[in-house]
C-alpha cells in the first residue's frame, strides 16, 4: 500500500484531498493509499448530512472567525485543531472480501486501526464502539467514516491527541444522532487524548496497512478543481 503525508496550505484543500484521491484511484489511476495530514488552524467540519444550524454553534464560530466546511463522508461533525491527526484510507472493494459492504468494511478497519493503537498503550482499554468510534475507556478519541463509489472507499478519521477538548463544547451543539454509549454526555466529559505524539500513532497505522511505499504526487489539479467549484463555497458547506 502506498503511503502518502500531506502538507496542504488550506482546510479545503485537505479536504478536498480525500475526494481527489478516491476520484482517482476509482478512474484507475492509483491504487490503496493511506494517508495522513496534520491541521495548521482551527475550523469545523461538519458530516455529509449534517444540518450547520443544528449541529455548530455558528454564533461562536463566526465570532471567532472559525469557518465551517463539509466533508464528503457521512458521520458527525468534528472540530479540527492543531494536535489532532487526520488518516485516510483508500481500500479497494472486493465482492466477497472485507470491504465489500459498508458494516464488513467498518469492523474489518476499525479492528485493525484499534489492535494498532492499542499496542501502543500497553493494558489500556481501547475500544470500538458506536460502530466507528474508538475509546479510551469509556472516553472517545476518535470519529470515522466512510464514503464508497463502485471499485474503492474512502474511509477517514480524525485523532485527538494533544488538542485544546475546549473548543469541541465552544464551537459544537450537541449533536442530534448519538451512539448509546454516550449516554447524553456533554462534549468535556466524552472525548480525551491519546496523548500520544502524532508520528508514533502514523508509524503504528502505517505497519498494521503495510503502507510501506510511497505515495505518487497527489492529484493537485483535482484538488484544485474541487477547492474551487466545491469546498469553498457556501453552497457546498452550508447546503444543508
Amino acid at each position: 500500500m502506498n503511503r502518502l503525508d500531506l502538507h496542504l496550505p488550506s482546510p479545503a484543500e485537505n479536504l478536498a484531498a480525500d475526494e481527489a484521491l478516491l476520484d482517482s484511484c476509482e478512474a484507475g489511476e492509483g491504487g490503496a493509499t493511506l494517508m495522513f495530514w496534520e491541521p495548521a488552524t482551527t475550523f469545523v467540519v461538519v458530516g455529509y448530512a449534517n444540518k450547520v444550524a443544528t449541529e455548530v454553534n455558528v454564533a461562536a464560530c463566526e465570532k471567532k472567525g472559525v469557518p465551517v466546511f463539509r466533508r464528503c463522508s457521512g458521520g458527525g461533525t468534528v472540530v479540527q485543531m492543531i494536535g489532532g491527526l487526520n488518516y485516510s484510507l483508500i481500500l479497494r472493494i472486493t465482492e466477497t472480501g472485507p470491504t465489500r459492504n459498508i458494516t464488513a468494511a467498518n469492523q474489518f478497519i476499525m479492528e485493525k486501526n484499534r489492535a494498532a493503537i492499542a499496542g501502543l498503550l500497553p493494558g489500556a482499554e481501547i475500544s470500538v464502539r458506536g460502530h466507528t468510534d474508538l475509546c479510551l475507556g469509556d472516553l472517545k478519541f476518535a470519529g470515522n467514516s466512510q464514503r464508497r463509489r463502485k471499485k474503492f472507499l474512502l474511509f477517514h478519521g480524525t485523532l485527538l491527541l494533544n488538542c485544546d477538548l475546549n473548543l469541541i463544547s465552544e464551537f459544537l451543539m450537541m449533536p442530534t444522532l448519538q451512539p448509546d454509549y454516550r449516554a447524553s454526555r456533554p462534549h468535556e466529559i466524552f472525548v480525551t487524548n491519546l496523548k500520544l505524539p502524532a508520528e508514533q500513532i502514523k508509524t503504528a497505522l502505517a505497519e498494521a496497512w503495510n503502507a510501506d511505499k510511497p505515495a505518487p504526487a497527489p492529484p493537485t489539479a483535482a484538488i484544485a478543481r474541487l477547492v474551487t467549484g466545491k469546498y469553498s463555497l457556501d453552497s457546498w458547506n452550508r447546503k444543508f
